[in-house]
């Protein structure tokens, strides 16, 4: 057996509108409510057939725990999913920045250490005279030509 008929995808539609309802818990007209107002898509067999996949159901669950325990209304929920898309998209967008900022991070870091390390090179110890006065162990910058 492969990968797929030991774990069926939870989006593939795979169940009629009859048994979707059932597992639901509500009336197919129900469903067919909900799908005229967006709220579910299910997907279409070749011959237009509804066929709804176990996400769909859990969706529906959703709704029918949101209208029934919360008492919203169906533009409730409507505006309760919009708001959990919009969260998602910004949740994807937060780890989008933060990758780019462990990498620009990681980038300054990198780049302070090649900085850090010319600068050795560059720096030579200044012994003035007795009578100048700079204090002993001075450092002072040297510029040499570029090779």
């Amino acid at each position: 057996m492969g990968a797929s008929a030991e774990r069926p995808d939870g989006a593939r539609g795979v169940y009629m509108i009859s048994v979707a309802a059932d597992l639901a818990g509500m009336h197919p007209q129900t469903l067919r409510i909900y799908e005229a107002r967006g709220l579910i898509t299910p997907k279409r067999s070749p011959k237009n057939t509804r066929l709804y996949s176990q996400e769909d159901v859990e969706r529906l669950r959703r709704i029918q725990a949101l209208t029934t325990e919360l008492g919203m209304n169906l533009a409730g929920v409507e505006r309760v999913f919009e708001l959990e898309e919009e969260m998602e998209r910004m949740r994807r967008r937060m780890r989008a920045l933060e990758r780019q900022a462990e990498r620009v991070q990681r980038e300054l870091r990198s780049e302070i250490d090649r900085v850090r390390r010319s600068m050795k090179h560059e720096l030579v110890l200044y012994q003035p005279p007795s009578q100048s006065l700079v204090g002993p162990g001075v450092r002072v910058p040297v510029r040499r030509p570029a090779r």
